[in-house]
């Protein structure tokens, strides 16, 4: 007789973009990883009743409510899942962590570092998770290995990019990611944060930044674009771009690595592949090596499909949950953490901190 699993009932708090893949994520995970746990999508609540009871419907949720505050305190919650804007996070995670909540939060943990380290503290001996979901995708956890294993050899760069052309339009402007009470940032937030996350799992702490931020559309309130150079602990240097201005790009966030042994290159537009260039390789051959990161041998490949078949978007929200509901069952630390997810709201605050004043600033 198969042993039952236990439940875990979620409150879900939101009902845009990234609660449904949330959602997906919720429903998929168990097809996906073993884990002695199951899943139930209990309640989710949201301020528009008409929308968010065709969104329930939609996706699988049991109940809908608009009163976030009781859902969140119920008893029969186990699981709090954050996807709201980024000013709303820290009062749901605080009330979330009082209730004895497990919570699950979007990313950028927060609009400042106070609230970021207050939120952080509140969860301290709680299981938690930040969705920083790219360092998940196989090719990027596959970089990983390949650094640790030390085919890159010492670093000498790191090239960082994100680009997306969700601002480019100077009609758009009216949705709370343009607003800095309710988004605290502009493209620093949005994109940046994820750069600035699979920038420290790759390649280590960053020491010091010094940044530029620009806003085309003037009318706006935060920063449709950013650029900066940025000193690591390992003495490599990186630069770092992201913008809502990349015309073309639909959601390309990327990186190189240089170091003494060899490159490596991604790209998510392409995210089944990982470039790799060996040093080793007579000049003749010294050239990019196109990765098809999606084998058995390969980082979570083997929890989806057969070998030649690729994956998308929603299987790193899959892989992030997954690898959480498996380190949960057998007891450890889990990353990115809202301890991981304070080091990059550090980093953020530097980085706008330097575009003010123009300066380098330590991290």
């Amino acid at each position: 007789m198969a042993e039952s699993k236990k439940q875990l009932n979620i409150a879900m708090v939101g009902s845009g973009f990234i609660a449904r893949a949330h959602s997906n994520t919720f429903h998929q995970v168990g097809r996906f990883f073993d884990s002695p746990f199951e899943l139930n999508t209990k309640v989710v609540c949201a301020r528009d009743a008409n929308r968010l009871d065709r969104f329930a419907q939609q996706w699988g949720w049991k109940e809908a409510c608009t009163d976030w505050q009781a859902a969140v305190s119920r008893s029969d919650i186990d699981v709090v899942d954050i996807a709201v804007p980024n000013a709303l996070h820290a009062d749901i995670a605080l009330l979330a962590a009082q209730a004895g909540k497990m919570i699950w939060c979007e990313k950028p943990l927060a609009i400042s570092v106070d609230q970021a380290r207050q939120m952080a503290d509140a969860v301290r001996g709680k299981w938690n998770l930040v969705w920083f979901n790219y360092r998940r995708a196989p090719a990027v956890a596959f970089a990983r290995e390949l650094i640790d294993a030390g085919k890159l050899g010492q670093p000498f760069h790191y090239r960082s990019y994100y680009f997306n052309s969700s601002g480019a339009d100077p009609a758009k402007g009216n949705t709370w990611r343009y607003r800095r009470s309710e988004a605290g940032s502009g493209a620093i937030g949005d994109l940046l944060s994820h750069s600035l996350d699979m920038a420290e799992y790759l390649n280590g702490p960053i020491t010091r930044v010094s940044a530029t931020t620009h806003t085309f559309v003037p009318q706006r309130e935060v920063d449709d674009a950013v650029a900066l150079m940025a000193e690591f602990a390992n003495s490599s240097i990186g630069t770092f771009e992201a913008s809502r201005f990349g015309v073309g790009r639909r959601n390309g966030i990327g990186f190189e690595m240089y170091g003494s042994k060899g490159r490596l290159a991604f790209d998510l537009e392409d995210m089944n592949r990982l470039q790799f260039t060996d040093a080793a390789d007579t000049p003749a051959l010294q050239a990019p090596r196109n990765l098809l990161v999606n084998g058995p041998e390969h980082p979570y490949a083997s929890n989806f499909w057969k070998p030649g078949h690729i994956i998308g978007y929603e299987h790193t929200f899959i892989a992030t949950l997954g690898d959480f509901l498996q380190t949960l069952a057998r007891g450890g630390e889990f990353h990115p953490n809202f301890g991981d997810a304070v080091r990059i709201q550090e980093i953020m605050e530097a980085v706008g901190t330097s575009a003010a004043s123009g300066q380098w600033v330590e991290i």
